[in-house]
């Protein structure tokens, strides 16, 4: 096994999109500031270009694209955040939203029908693309569990609804918002109040189907008696149909959206570190950038998380002026994450990787309780290791890799593990960090031999990404996976949505909306709609949806 090279030794990828700032090189005035470059902000700027919005999008990473991102090292390319997305195979709202953004410039490739396969202690489930096949198979193992599983994926449907009305809820002008809010928000379904766990566990006392069930659950951070069954019910419904992959992988998605910002002279900065967000008479007025210079605007718009927004980019005064050093009291980041990216001489077909992702959960069917326990004790075993063969899934792979593998480890891990080391230097953070991060990497990578041994003595380079890796390249304070912890409370907040208490500011992202790529990209529109206005904006929703 090779070991990873030395973290003095590396450098940043050379895979990069947008334009890299300098103050010469800004094309002002703006319309609108977008900080963040995820695709929440790149979908709303992308829409508010297309009102004909002169946007700049002011992204802190050397690349666009948030999670969307993709890196190279010694030969090889990895995805950072995309491992697979749902809705793309036919006409959904998603799929022809990601079109509309990309021009039709990304093409997908369907993941294997078994697109999930759950590894439940010694018990192996898969998921499997289509309503009724999934039915079918669910059925297969759980023969007496028919009216259970009939009944969840008629509550999928019902969250799919009551969405609806919560979007048009967020996306209200301020005066419709407090008129018809309240109603809105009592027509949604209970369940959106509700833990996972307590919904299935009406329909079903059976764990293990439970466990199935939920067998993603890494997708939205939290497991069954943390999660909201909102967002559960959500991620169960994006990939009802099965797994598709980008073709070229995820950093094409931003690099196709990019000409639809610059149609109307905006323009998607890179090492553009946006220092606070500048008000006058209460109202916002630009930003200062990180070297000083300030970009005045009357709208600007954060995708860099609510957290983020209000606990680094605006006046301590102004936040709590404005009750959101007490709001955000009612939420609290997700959980951070392990990623090992590995390389291996070999293509895809020679060594027999699969278009199926693998959950791997060693603790047997308790979620909850291996959770608790890895963050009692962070060296015993991990709750939940997920693998991923992205050189199985993109198509055109092995034409721009010749003679050459990918595969991606993900684990959860909290970001106290490495917080001594967050004022370090990324790149030279020191031997104790990287013996740390070695250790963590192989104890992944040993899952990875018992499930595909084969490639055991076929990698040829392997790192580790930690929290810290998120802090520094995205922006999160904490270094967590999917911004605001998905459980019930974080839906019960109405001040989350695209309009600030403070005139000129907006949030867009997945903290509007929900996880995800799709989940972002929702919320992205979203924002867009209420920053323009529906009376301006649904004539471009419609062309879009039809």
């Amino acid at each position: 096994m090779t070991t990873p090279a030395k973290k003095k030794s590396l450098q940043p990828s050379t895979l990069r999109i947008g334009h890299r700032y300098r103050p010469s090189r800004l094309n002002g005035p703006y319309d609108a500031l977008i900080i963040g470059s995820g695709i929440g902000g790149l979908t709303t700027a992308a829409l508010l270009s297309e009102l004909g919005w002169r946007v700049a999008v002011l992204e802190q990473h050397y690349t666009a694209g948030g999670a969307t991102h993709s890196y190279e090292r010694n030969g090889y390319e990895w995805d950072v955040g995309v491992h697979y997305i749902g809705d793309m195979g036919g006409a959904t709202m998603s799929r022809r939203l990601m079109d509309f953004l990309t021009q039709g410039k990304v093409a997908w490739a369907p993941m294997d029908a078994h697109y999930d396969r759950f590894f439940i202690g010694d018990r192996t489930y898969d998921a499997v693309a289509g309503p009724a096949e999934f039915r079918d198979n669910l059925l297969a193992h759980f023969p007496r569990e028919a009216a259970a599983i009939d009944r969840y994926l008629e509550l999928l449907r019902e969250v799919s609804r009551g969405m609806r009305t919560f979007t048009l809820d967020r996306t209200l002008p301020a005066w419709a918002a407090m008129l018809a809010g309240p109603i809105l928000r009592r027509r949604l379904p209970r369940n959106f109040q509700r833990t996972t766990w307590e919904v299935l566990s009406e329909l079903t006392s059976d764990p293990e189907l439970i466990a199935v069930l939920t067998g993603q659950w890494g997708d939205l951070g939290l497991p069954p008696k943390r999660s909201s069954f909102v967002v559960q019910a959500l991620i169960a419904r994006h990939y009802m149909h099965g797994g598709f992959y980008p073709v070229g992988g995820a950093w094409r998605i931003g690099e196709a959206i990019l000409p639809r910002i610059r149609t109307t002279g905006g323009e998607v900065f890179t090492y553009a570190r946006v220092d606070e967000v500048l008000l006058r008479d209460g109202k916002v007025s630009g930003v200062r950038m990180a070297d000083g210079h300030e970009i005045d605007c009357k709208v600007v718009i954060s995708s860099a998380g609510a957290i983020n927004t209000f606990t680094r980019l605006l006046p301590p005064q102004v936040v709590q002026e404005h009750g959101y050093d007490s709001l955000l009291k009612t939420v609290k980041p997700s959980i951070g994450h392990l990623g090992v990216y590995i390389g291996l001489q070999g293509t895809a077909q020679e060594l027999g990787l699969p278009k199926t992702n693998y959950w791997i959960y060693p603790g047997g069917n308790d979620y909850d309780g291996a959770l608790d326990r890895f963050l009692q004790d962070p060296h015993g075993p991990f709750p939940v290791v997920y693998l991923s063969f992205p050189s199985a899934k993109d198509p055109s792979f092995e034409r721009r890799h010749p003679g050459r593998s990918t595969i991606e480890i993900v684990a959860p891990a909290p970001y106290e593990i490495f917080e001594q080391w967050a004022d370090s230097t990324w790149g030279k953070r020191g031997d104790d960090y990287d013996m740390l991060k070695q250790s963590y990497g192989e104890r992944l990578l040993e899952h990875l031999y018992d499930k595909v041994p084969q490639v055991r003595g076929r990698v040829d380079y392997w790192e580790v990404s930690t929290p810290l890796s998120m802090q520094h390249f995205c922006g999160y304070g904490r270094g967590e996976l999917y911004g605001l912890d998905h459980d019930p409370e974080r839906f019960r907040q109405d001040w989350l949505r695209p309009r600030t208490r403070i005139k000129g500011l907006w949030l867009t992202g997945q903290d509007v909306m929900s996880c995800g790529v799709a989940g972002a990209m929702m919320g992205g529109m979203a924002s867009a709609a209420a920053i323009a206005g529906p009376r301006r904006m649904v004539p471009v929703l419609k062309r879009i949806f039809g």
